[in-house]
């Protein structure tokens, strides 16, 4: 009867329980990325969101989105029909900026309105979103070096300043007197936390 020598190595006993060779490496790599990725993106979201954030009462932190908007606006009126990259970047940007704005005050403050009873100026402020959208829709179809394309954006852009003038001169500063400081401060937590869903 033949037996076995010690001569044949056990490389079953030579590896540990958790050794995965390269497809451990490889799984390492991509759990990392993964990893990354993650936190990553939650450094984004809070840089985006702390803008508003930082800015304390739910009013101003929408005070601050407004002015930022109207700041892209800015930028997209100075350039001219040969910048049709740059134009196209700031309209990107601007309608990330508008939907993530819209989206706190649609899902926050204008619920809140509801409930104190302004009932009609919500109304208003949603449709108001709603030329909103149909601006963004115009630019986004509209070539960057379209001869109407600055008369468009400088349309829009005075309907989106008139719309924030109204709500900071005269809707949030009655929304935030109607309401007591408790629901002031839970409306500040909602909208940060509808911004950083968003952002």
């Amino acid at each position: 009867m033949a037996t076995r020598n010690g001569t044949r190595s056990n490389t079953r006993s030579e590896r540990s329980a958790f050794s995965w060779g390269s497809t451990g490496a490889i799984a390492g790599v991509a759990l990392g990325g993964a990893a990354l990725a993650i936190a990553a993106n939650i450094g984004r979201k809070l840089a985006v969101q702390g803008l508003s954030a930082s800015k304390g009462e739910w009013d101003a932190s929408l005070a601050a989105e407004h002015d930022m908007v109207l700041a892209l606006f800015d930028k997209m009126l100075e350039t001219d029909e040969t910048q049709t990259t740059k134009r196209k970047m700031l309209l990107m940007k601007l309608g990330h900026a508008l939907d993530k704005h819209a989206y706190a005050e649609e899902h926050v403050i204008y619920p809140a309105l509801r409930e104190s009873n302004d009932v009609a100026e919500a109304k208003q402020l949603e449709g108001e979103h709603g030329e909103v959208k149909t601006f963004l829709h115009r630019l986004n179809n509209m070539k960057t070096d379209a001869p109407e394309w600055a008369a468009t954006v400088r349309e829009f852009r005075d309907s989106v300043e008139a719309h924030a003038r109204l709500e900071e001169d005269e809707i949030f500063p009655r929304l935030r007197a109607g309401v007591g400081d408790e629901m002031n401060r839970k409306l500040t937590r909602e909208l940060n936390m509808a911004g950083f869903m968003m952002a």
